[in-house]
């Protein structure tokens, strides 16, 4: 690792880092306080086109066409179209009029633009008597987090506050699902679907498992058909020697990124009906039938030994037999001692390097994403990484272990980043200039709350006699 007393420069570099980031945080002031002034300038352009026509029975066309004029003016100036004004126009009337208290804490920096936007995107989609109460809540959110991460968040409250239940409006916007051809350059276009998020989720995840699969295994391809290699584009047919030839040189020279064999496999899925390179069609283990699954059971010590003929636990889904258990212990190549929390159940330590199944389920619920500060990535998509380094002595165990993506997990390792864990899956992360970075478990989107107790019942009345 490097301290940042090795960092090259030493005394030297800090001080002109220091200066580096002291000179941003101002020029974001300044640029902050003309941004709002620019919106309350389009504001006023708004209001002064309305005020063009305000006597009565004006029609909708003259204060259209008002606008249109103030908007042409304005955009000679600002270089960009009218149309493109009009429209900023709209926005900066809701954002001033709509959402003071937005304005306001962006003004005092609490907040900065992109959240005021995230604020103004998603509190619209409520009736405009919810807005105040709506930004309220908003604003604290947004003082704790980075606009990215807390869009999410701000949906979520939308949502809960709108008088129509999300069911209803979504049944709706379901509605309108379709799949559009947005043409592109140089021969390219997008392909865009418009989904339900659960099934967009899963369309994106299948295809990285796949894209994944194909690039982790190469070389395995290669070996495990006999040198013969099937890339995207060609057909999973019987080689000749020659054909065995030209397909090994083609996985061999294959440097696609993720990226690249995603939409390779997207492709193929449409137009086939299965990936080119699925080697699942036949008995050979290709990069994607390689792919096996892992049982993981949880058997007690007494169950082991046989002193107890109790269920155990195959990875939190369904108890089995112990007899079952004590075969499956008995061809195990891997030991793990884990240690429960007697109350929840929650696997809170063990002695291995590997965190088990239980743990990554709850730390990917407590986690959600990557726990370097304004990083979104997804749990799914991190790695579990020790605070503490394990070979350093630290522990498998929640209150040592945290999700970072590689980019950021790599960051720790090779840079003079700290960070180390508080109580309640609290990280502090320490730059190099001694900054501290407080990073707060995420608000669970779903939280379960004691229901109100019944009303008491009044005293029954003695019966007479």
């Amino acid at each position: 690792m490097t301290d940042a007393a090795e960092t090259p420069g030493g005394e030297d570099y800090l001080a002109a880092l220091a200066g580096v980031v002291a000179g941003v945080d101002s020029a974001a002031r300044r640029i902050a306080a003309a941004q709002i002034d620019e919106l309350r300038m389009l504001a006023a352009a708004g209001r002064l086109a309305e005020a063009q026509i305000a006597q009565r029975n004006a029609r909708v066309q003259i204060h259209d066409m008002a606008l249109r004029s103030i908007a042409a003016e304005v955009g000679g100036v600002m270089r960009v179209t009218d149309r493109t004004v009009q429209r900023r126009i709209g926005e900066a009337r809701t954002l001033i009029e709509g959402f003071p208290a937005t304005i306001e804490a962006w003004e005092q920096g609490r907040i900065v633009r992109g959240h005021a936007i995230a604020i103004l995107e998603t509190g619209t989609s409520l009736p405009a008597e919810v807005w105040a109460e709506f930004e309220q809540v908003a604003i604290s959110r947004c003082e704790k987090d980075t606009p990215n991460r807390v869009r999410g968040e701000l949906e979520i409250l939308a949502h809960r506050m709108h008088p129509r239940s999300f069911a209803e409006r979504h049944e709706e916007a379901a509605a309108g699902r379709c799949v559009r051809i947005v043409p592109g350059r140089d021969g390219m276009s997008d392909v865009v679907a418009t989904v339900p998020t659960v099934i967009a989720e899963g369309i994106h995840d299948r295809l990285t498992q796949q894209a994944r699969a194909i690039i982790d295994t190469r070389d395995e391809r290669i070996a495990a058909r006999g040198g013969v290699g099937v890339a995207f584009g060609e057909a999973a047919t019987t080689h000749s020697d020659s054909d065995s030839e030209d397909a090994a040189a083609i996985v061999a020279t294959d440097n696609r990124s993720t990226d690249q064999v995603r939409a390779d496999v997207f492709a193929d899925l449409l137009l086939a009906g299965t990936p080119a390179l699925d080697d699942t069609r036949d008995t050979t283990a290709g990069p994607l039938g390689a792919i096996r699954a892992r049982v993981q059971v949880l058997v007690p010590a007494a169950a082991l030994t046989g002193e107890d003929d109790g269920p155990c636990d195959l990875a939190g889904r369904s108890p089995i037999d112990p007899a079952t258990a004590r075969t499956l212990a008995g061809g195990a190549q891997i030991w793990e001692r884990l240690f429960h929390d007697p109350t929840t159940g929650v696997t809170v330590s063990t002695d291995s390097y590997r965190v088990p199944s239980g743990m990554r389920r709850f730390l990917q619920a407590r986690d959600q994403h990557c726990r370097f500060p304004g990083c979104r990535v997804a749990a799914i998509r991190c790695e579990v990484d020790h605070t503490h380094d394990h070979a350093l002595g630290g522990r498998t165990e929640l209150s040592n272990l945290a999700h970072l993506c590689q980019r950021h997990h790599s960051m720790k390792q090779f840079t003079a980043w700290r960070v180390r864990q508080l109580q309640g899956g609290v990280l502090e992360w320490t730059s190099p200039l001694g900054r501290i970075y407080r990073e707060d478990a995420p608000t669970p989107a779903v939280a379960f709350t004691p229901a109100a107790p019944p009303p008491p019942t009044a005293p029954a009345e003695p019966a007479p006699f």
